[in-house]
Order: structure tokens, then sequence, then C-alpha cells
């Protein structure tokens, strides 16, 4: 057992998609993601006489600890009685970055490195308790880059996350600028859960012009570094996955805002735009740190739908690609 504190930090993703919701070949979901570079969320933890969680979130982050601890004593891991968990930054709740998953996989795997038990991804994703539907989150925490994950079984037997079938690594010089609206969240929780069990779902054609799109354009495109073939390829399946789930979100983005900012985005010179997983996040690629700027000064300069300048109603962030995912270190 270290008896020092663990360190975690890791990136938040962007999601870029599911890639098949028909699911007729027995697997359901799939998706793309990348991590960037910011936000993160950063957490500590160090053995104690009992349990002290101090930071956003402490309720959640507890309850989390508690699954870990109770887990780790029925495996007869050595544990102390309790754990001083203090969480220093996290990724701002519900806007589609990922937050949750971040911080429930860093929260675990900095009390596994604290106990020293060798954690298969499996057993982090449920410990954790993510992973059951997409698996972008997940391995872009372990990995960073750019992933394509396999989606899940229609049948219910998955063991695991859904398996990661590549990992890519973007050019180092490529940015995201992220636009975050400040009034409103996305989908999550309930309300999240009611939409995929209403049978959100698509054609097989739109599933095959999705996969032909990464499989033929996308791919190919980030391997030769082509940014305007794969900001092409991007824009596209955002606006094909961006239709599936507007019976839910009430259009093709989260919001008028969002969508005010990714037409302008485009408009602007980005190689591509879409939004994050529920939003309301959109993002913007760039080729290089100035292209970025000078589409973040401008997008701040913009009026949105409700005439307001979108420097007041939006916040916006030039990214870097997150390249190792999570970072694990131990301290005095």
């Amino acid at each position: 057992m270290i008896e020092r504190t663990v360190w975690v930090q890791a990136p938040a993703r962007l999601h870029l998609g599911m890639l098949d919701l028909e699911g007729g070949l027995g697997r359901r979901f799939g998706g793309l993601g990348v991590a960037v570079e910011r936000p993160v969320v950063r957490v500590a933890v160090r053995p104690a006489s009992d349990f002290t969680v101090r930071g956003p979130w402490a309720e959640r982050v507890r309850a989390v600890a508690e699954r870990f601890f109770e887990a780790a004593r029925a495996a007869g891991r050595p544990t102390p009685p309790g754990a001083v968990i203090e969480v220093h930054q996290v990724i701002p709740a519900h806007v589609g970055l990922g937050s949750g998953t971040q911080l429930h996989l860093a929260v675990v795997e900095a009390l596994t490195h604290m106990v020293g038990w060798n954690l298969t991804v499996v057993e982090l994703c449920r410990l954790a308790g993510r992973g059951r539907r997409s698996g972008v989150g997940t391995w872009t925490y372990l990995h960073g880059g750019l992933v394509l994950e396999g989606g899940r079984r229609t049948d219910g037997t998955d063991i695991g996350p859904a398996p990661l079938l590549g990992r890519y690594v973007l050019p180092p010089a490529w940015r995201f600028v992220l636009v975050i609206p400040r009034e409103s969240r996305g989908i999550h929780g309930d309300v999240e859960e009611e939409a995929f069990a209403r049978g959100i779902s698509m054609d097989a054609e739109t599933v095959g012009r999705l996969c032909r799109l990464v499989l033929m354009q996308f791919l190919p495109a980030l391997l030769e570094g082509n940014v305007t073939a794969f900001g092409q390829a991007m824009t596209e399946i955002q606006q094909i996955v961006g239709d599936a789930f507007a019976p839910v979100q009430g259009g093709r983005y989260a919001n008028p805002v969002s969508a005010a900012c990714v037409e302008a985005l485009l408009e602007l010179g980005a190689a591509g735009a879409g939004q994050s997983s529920w939003g309301p996040t959109v993002y913007g690629l760039a080729v290089d740190e100035d292209h970025a700027e000078r589409l973040a000064a401008a997008l701040r300069r913009r009026p949105g739908p409700n005439g307001r300048p979108l420097a007041e109603t939006v916040t916006v962030e030039v990214v870097a690609p997150d390249l190792h995912g999570r970072r694990l270190w131990v301290e005095e």
C-alpha cells in the first residue's frame, strides 16, 4: 500500500458521434472521440483513518470511493480504514465533455494505485460505474488521442466497455476551438436513459454512410494529415448523427446558440465543426494555433441568434488534442 499521495489528472473528451443506432449486425452504438488537453479532472488520494472528501461533487465521489473499498475488501485486498480524497479540478458538468466518466475513472484508479490493486479495464469500468453504452470516455481516459470503438452487443452479453478498434494520434499542430454556451446544459441522467429506451434509431443506409465516411475518408485523411478532408468527414458525420438525435434534443444541435456557433465556425473557415455528445458544447477544427485563435476571436465578435454578442453568452477556448490520456504520479 502506498502511504503517500496519489494524483491522477485526466483530460476532457469530445464525443464525435455514434455510428450505428440500427444494430442489425449484432452490435449497437460504436463511436468516435478525441481527448483534449483542457479542461481536466485532477484528484488526489491518500490513506487515512476515516473518509474525508474535499472539493466539488463530494457526495458523488464518496459513493464511488465506498463502492471501491467494499469491492477491494471483498477481494481480500489490504486497505486502510479510509482515505482523504481531494478533488482539485473538475470538467464542467453536463456540457458534453465527459465530466462524470473522467471523474469516476480518476477516483477509482487513484484508489487502486493507493492499495496496490491491478485492475483490468473491465474491472475499472465496473467499479467506476461507467462504459455501459459508449466506450469513448474510457478509451480517451486511458490512452488519449482519437479513438474508434466497436459498440455494444445487442444481446447484452458484454462483460466490459465497447472494444477499442483503433487509437490514433492527431497531428500535434491541430487545434480545437471549444465553444460552451453558459446558459444551457445537455441532456443527461434519467432523460438520457429514457431517450435511448424510446429507441433512437437510424436506418441501415444511414449507418452504412457513417461507416463509409469513417473508413474511407475520416481515418485515411487523419493518417495523411489532410485537415480539409478530415474536417469535411467529421462535419458530415456530426450532421448525420445530429439529425438522428433531433427528435430528442429538438434539432440537429442542442439549442439555437450551439447551432449558430457551428454555422459561424464553418463560415469563418474552420476545417470542420460539430457538437460533442448531447452538447451544448460545440467545436471547430483548426489547422494550427494561429488559425484557431483567429477563429476564436472572430466568433466572439459575432452576434448570436438572440442578438447578443456571442462573447456574452458562450465561453470560447482554444485547446490542443491530448495525446497521452490520464497521468498518474505519487508525491510526498
